[in-house]
């Protein structure tokens, strides 16, 4: 006798570890933050064509919103997405703040519904 095994085995993904035949394993995900800021937001916007989703983030600089009859807005990120990263974050940001809501209870925000109704309008339109 040889002192080969005659037992066979199934053939492993290509990471090495033991798995199902022909699935390849998910690659490692490297995120390098060395370059990464962090800004802070509490007005957001969004426009979009056929191409890209593009999102403003800025801050609202207005001392007394209940009085005031304008709203300045330093608008200072510009995030630019194609259409497939947007839906990816849409999914995302929905999951994350269905997490928030069950911890800390449902976030309430004012005119919503109206701006929704508002924004069904203009589709219609277009």
């Amino acid at each position: 006798m040889s002192d080969k095994s005659s037992e066979t085995s199934a053939p492993k993904p290509e990471d090495g570890t033991p798995g199902e035949v022909g699935t390849p394993a998910a690659p490692t995900v490297n995120w390098d933050d060395s370059q990464m800021r962090t800004t802070y937001a509490n007005v957001v916007n969004a426009a979009s064509t056929r191409e890209e989703v593009t999102l403003f983030f800025g801050t609202n600089q207005t001392w007394n919103p209940a009085k005031a009859k304008e709203f300045d807005v330093r608008l200072e990120e510009r995030v630019v997405l194609n259409p497939h990263a947007a839906k990816r974050l849409f999914v995302l940001m929905g999951a994350v703040l269905a997490q928030y809501e069950k911890r800390f209870g449902e976030i309430k925000l004012e005119g919503l519904q109206a701006a929704a109704a508002a924004a069904k309008a203009n589709g219609a339109k277009n």
